[in-house]
């Protein structure tokens, strides 16, 4: 647990209306002048690129990422090389594989790479997904047995499977190899399995420990493809096309929210390239359900289509979102999408509902504690366990702090959702709770965790939390931090190009959060369910059209629709391709009076 020295005010503003203190972000003023001049860059884009680290000798290769150029050997992955070697013999005997799956994104993803590269080979593995609801998460004894009563001869799990030690154990006493792609933390021990590719191993030295599940499956197929090729099986058939699956590659980083920096962010953007190409008939549909006009970015895969392959596998049939997206078929991907998007309505809603009710139990919290401690830990019967990770994440960003909301079965038994703030690795946390006997099971990595727990140990599971984080401070108001400033007249289409080549956006590598400073409100209206549209100009003429969701905090649309003259704005620049435009958009988050 860290915390950040205090930082110079942006533009003097203690407290915006969302009551945050601004602060700019710290770059090297040297490195910037050096990026612009050699470059040609504007200043702000040369300021973003210092802050985040890059030097002027690989600003253009950043530009322009390129996955040929950032890919590493796969065989530096612990049991990669063992694990394609296992199957290359499956795949060469025709020995039946079962794919083991997970129902979020990630898992989703992961499994419809390994299925879709398998299609290419003309093999078709079984799917098994395990009921949320009724069978938990990962890897059990009796989801194995039926397996393997089934005549399995190799389970591959995908993102999940390293802390599934007895169902592993069950498996390999019944002479079945089970092969684990995953990302999740590792507890003390090992699982006793063929072959673990994880590269958060502690014996894993390939520096990959960011990468999303589906990223570990990635890497496993080129280097089942390698093996395959060593053995001469492409020699009277085509190899399969790995750059074809980047599509779903991205999407489930992205989803994952792991950082996009070096080869995430390379597989990104490749990914995003191919998914323009709409060639996936799952993420078409996906796409076309979503009226996306133009080319997916991050954002879209994050916010509009990874939540409806989210609830399908929560609320709905856990195996929906990889049905979806091995789909071949229109009319098949077409209802699916559709049963999706119904399932994300009845998700929000349930959603809603549960972040009301967490609400109030944190009311009561601080009414009894006289404010919040450096945690929250809510518990309820009434909680669905497939929403709590939305009310966690939302409790976490409303009111910064680590949060674990847990669903409550009627038996005591519970099921729990992490979300974490920067300073708390939450995986961790977790994984030491599991050791110290206070949660029954758990798992996950810095931002974001599950657990497994007893009403009875709640009560020892807060005592850890309050010893482990109870030095924390939240005192004071929190900060936004800012990338560059900008002016309506300067925040035109083409500098919205340039900052758009420092992406993919996403966890690790943010947006760029810019200001206007000192804007006059030109025109500002309510639309729709309370969303504010608006416009704002400077003093050289230049006008900028915005828009403040209604899930932007009120205080800020209110300042906006009350008549003040000019204000500090603060928000994100996009592109507005509406009806063939090519303009932009000022996504206003917060605003400042003067």
């Amino acid at each position: 647990m860290t915390s950040e020295p205090v930082r110079e005010t942006l533009l003097g503003v203690e407290q915006s209306a969302a009551g945050r203190r601004w602060v700019m972000r710290p770059y090297d003023e040297r490195l910037a002048l050096t990026i612009a001049q050699r470059h040609g860059l504007p200043d702000a884009v040369s300021r973003i690129l210092s802050q985040r680290g890059i030097t002027s000798e690989i600003v253009a290769d950043y530009l322009n990422p390129n996955l040929a150029d950032v890919l590493p050997d796969p065989f530096v992955l612990m049991d990669l090389e063992k694990a394609a070697s296992r199957l290359a013999d499956a795949i060469i005997h025709d020995e039946k594989i079962v794919v083991f799956g997970d129902y979020d994104v990630d898992g989703a993803t992961s499994a419809a790479c390994l299925i879709r590269f398998m299609r290419q080979l003309g093999i078709t593995p079984m799917l098994y997904v395990p009921n949320r609801m009724t069978e938990g998460y990962g890897p059990t004894v009796p989801a194995f047995k039926s397996l393997i009563d089934d005549g399995v001869g190799v389970i591959v799990t995908v993102d999940c499977g390293t802390m599934a030690h007895e169902a592993l154990t069950f498996a390999k006493e019944h002479s079945v190899d089970v092969i684990v792609a995953d990302h999740h933390q590792t507890g003390t021990s090992l699982p006793d399995c063929f072959a673990l590719v994880n590269p958060r191993r502690g014996d894993d030295l390939s520096g990959l420990g960011n990468l999303a599940a589906v990223g570990v499956t990635f890497m496993l197929l080129v280097g089942l493809r390698r093996e395959l090729r060593n053995r001469g099986y492409f020699s009277l058939k085509e190899e399969p096309n790995l750059m074809a699956l980047t599509d779903l590659v991205a999407l489930g980083t992205v989803c994952d929210v792991v950082p996009l920096e070096g080869l995430n962010r390379a597989l990104v953007s490749q990914g995003l390239r191919v998914m323009a190409r709409r060639e996936n008939t799952g993420i078409k549909a996906l796409i076309d359900l979503c009226n996306l006009e133009s080319a997916p970015e991050a954002s879209d895969c994050g916010f509009k289509l990874g939540p409806r392959i989210n609830a399908g596998g929560r609320v709905g049939e856990s195996d929906l979102g990889t049905r979806l997206l091995i789909s071949d078929n229109p009319d098949e991907a077409a209802g699916l999408a559709l049963r999706m998007d119904e399932l994300n309505t009845h998700r929000r809603s349930l959603g809603d509902e549960n972040l009301s009710l967490a609400e109030k139990m944190i009311e009561d919290i601080i009414s009894h504690r006289n404010g919040l401690p450096p945690y929250i830990l809510l518990s309820h019967r009434e909680f669905h366990a497939g929403v709590i990770g939305i009310v966690a994440g939302r409790l976490k960003d409303k009111y910064n702090r680590p949060t674990f909301v847990i669903a409550l079965e009627a038996d005591g038994t519970g099921k729990g959702s992490a979300r974490s703030i920067k300073t708390v690795d939450i995986g961790r946390l977790v994984s030491a709770a599991v050791l110290a006997e206070v949660l029954n099971a758990g798992g996950g990595h810095a931002m974001a965790a599950g657990v497994t727990t007893h009403i009875d140990q709640l009560a020892d599971f807060e005592n850890y939390l309050s010893k482990e984080l109870g030095e924390m401070s939240f005192s004071g108001p929190r900060e936004m931090m800012f990338d560059c400033a900008v002016s309506p007249s300067g925040a035109v289409r083409d500098f919205h190009n340039l900052i758009s080549q420092i992406g993919p956006f996403g966890a690790g590598n943010p947006e760029p959060r810019m200001v206007l400073p000192a804007v006059h409100v030109l025109h500002a209206e309510i639309i729709g369910a309370g969303h504010v549209r608006c416009r704002f100009g400077d003093d050289q003429g230049g006008k900028l059209s915005a828009m403040a969701f209604a899930s932007v905090d009120e205080p800020v649309r209110n300042m906006i629709l009350s008549g003040a003259r000019v204000l500090h704005v603060a928000g994100t620049l996009k592109a507005d391709n509406w009806r063939g435009r090519n303009g932009v958009q000022f996504m206003v988050q917060d605003v400042a009076s003067i």
